[in-house]
Order: C-alpha cells, then structure tokens, then sequence
C-alpha cells in the first residue's frame, strides 16, 4: 500500500485541465451502474457544529477503483491556528478488497472542490452571456484560495475583474499571490462584492446565513459552503442546480431549507449531470440566475484520488505501506 500526504500530492503537481477531466468523466457516469455511493453518514458528538463523514464509493469504466474518504470539518479549529477540514482517503483493490492506497490530509478535498466548481464554471461560461465576467469570492480560507488558483489557470482570460471578501479581514499580500495579470480587490463588505460580482462563490465557515437580496441578473451562484443564501434571496425564476437532491436536501443546507419552507422539490432542480451532460441549462434566459450547491459526491473524491495514486505509482512519489 503507497501512503501519500499533501506533500506528496504538491510534488505531483495540480493540473487544473487533468482534474476538471476526471470530474467531467465521473460525472458522464452518475446514475448508472458505473457508479455506486451509499448515502453518506454524519458522525456527531459534543459540539453540534463539527461532523467528520464517511463518503464510500465505486467508480467503474475503463478504470475500476473503489474506496472511502473520512472527512472531519470542525469549524472551531480555525480559532485554534488548524485547518477547518481534516480527510483521509484510502482505496481498495476492487477485485479483491485490498487496500491499495491511503490518503492524508486536506489538499485532495480542496482539488474536488474546485474542480467540480470547474465543470460547472464551464459550462455557465458556454451560455455566453456576457464577454468578461466579475468573479467576487467570499471567504478567503484554503477553498477560496484553491478555487481562484482554478479560475485563473482555466479561465483566465475570460476574467475582467475580482473581488475578495472575508469577514476576518484579507491581508493585501495573501491576495496577490498569483502571477495573474489580474489584481484581486478586497471589498470592504459582502454586499459590495455581491452586488459587483457575476460569479459569486460563498467559501465561508459562516454559523448564520446572511445572503438577504437578489444577485445581479444572470448570474451563477457557486454555493461551495451550501448555509450562505436566505430563502428569500433565491427567487421563484432561479435555476437551482445540484449534485445530487438526495444528499444536498438535508444537514440544514439551503437546499433543505428552501424545501420546507418554500416547497422545493427535486422536480425543481437540475442535476449537475443534467446540467453538463445533458444541456440542462439550454434554453434559460440570459437574465436568469443559477444557483450551484455542490454538496460533495464520494464519486469524485475517489476518482481524484486514483489519478494521483496512478501517478505516484509511476513517478516512484510517496512512501511504500508493509502489510
């Protein structure tokens, strides 16, 4: 069994085209045999805010992997000078239960992330609605961080400005650390970045939600920490895309509570498969906004996992388990 921490993914490299890759691949086989992934369960104990999950999947097709991530996010750690989210992957032989691969650390769930934000990103990009797009990220921790990285390295030039905000406030050096010819600016409040943006992404720990209006017409909401958007600030004429209904609409998203309180149904929505695979979003007006809420699938998380347990196996990176 190789062991692989994210040191060892940083020397293996982040290749933003390969990634979107293998999440567009992966998403093509949602819904049919190809993939299995149960349910996932929340582990709780003490303090209701923190929950580690266990997300087990099978990704078949030309390549059969299988395998769980076990994923703790404990939002308080980042008062304690820790990192919020805490995963562990380990993957198994699919012919016969081996474990093959054990992961460490936060960097592989910052990849998904991002480039399932990707997949999507290009498709909204494919709509054409406008020349250059405003991107505003709210919450600069390690997932907004990685999600800019993503933007610029595929989108770039697709990009006429950005805004960063954080409740925290943004040191000006940590927002120039791309070699983008884009400069970011940090917005002295959300509602500046939010009215100013067309693609907004809301990458925040926030115990409350506090998305109250509208967003600018057309544009593309990426709900990465899924608790941001009152209710009343998603209108009757949004697009609402999800991953997957029956895992989003649940664990007090907003999915789950524009479910209750406002009658969502699956019906409502678009699948992201849908919406990329199947020209979902095809035939909205260009005035309509789209909302993304991306809960996580095990799927992904799995098949990002064996793009860089293939590559370590050939580039000799990462450290040889005994039995």
């Amino acid at each position: 069994m190789i062991y692989l921490n994210d040191g060892h993914i940083r020397q293996l490299g982040i290749d933003w085209v390969l990634l979107e890759e293998r999440i567009f691949a992966t998403l093509r086989k949602l819904g049919t045999p190809e993939i299995v992934q149960p349910l996932k369960p929340y582990l709780r104990f003490g303090q209701p805010r923190n929950r580690i999950i266990a997300m087990p999947a099978f990704v078949g097709g030309n390549e059969e992997i299988c395998g769980i991530k076990w994923i703790a996010s404990f939002p308080d750690n980042v008062r304690r000078g820790l990192s919020r989210a805490h995963g562990t992957i380990v993957l198994n032989d699919p012919t016969t239960g081996v474990p093959i691969a054990i992961f460490s650390g936060g960097l592989l769930n910052q990849l998904r992330t991002a480039a399932v934000s990707a997949v999507m990103l290009r498709r909204y990009f494919a709509l054409q609605r406008r020349s250059k797009y405003r991107i505003g990220i709210m919450g600069w921790g390690p997932i907004g961080r990685r999600h800019l990285d993503m933007v610029f390295a595929l989108f770039g030039d697709s990009i006429a400005s950005v805004k960063l905000f954080d409740i925290k406030g943004i040191d000006s050096k940590s927002a120039n650390v791309t070699s983008h010819p884009i400069r970011p600016k940090i917005s002295s409040s959300w509602r500046e970045l939010y009215r100013e943006s067309d693609i907004v992404f809301t990458c925040t720990s926030s115990a409350e939600r506090y998305i109250d209006e509208p967003p600018v017409p057309g544009a593309l909401l990426m709900n990465v920490s899924l608790r941001e958007y009152l209710p009343d600030s998603i209108g009757e004429g949004t697009a609402i895309v999800v991953d997957n209904w029956q895992e989003v609409c649940r664990e007090n998203t907003d999915i789950e509570l524009l479910h209750v309180q406002a009658g969502l149904q699956e019906k409502n929505t678009i699948s992201l498969r849908g919406a990329v695979h199947e020209e979902g979003l095809n035939g909205l007006a260009p005035s309509v906004p789209i909302f993304f809420n991306p809960m996580g699938m095990a799927a992904f998380d799995i098949a990002i996992a064996a793009f860089y347990r293939h590559k370590a196996e050939r580039l000799g990176v990462g450290i040889r388990l005994e039995g």
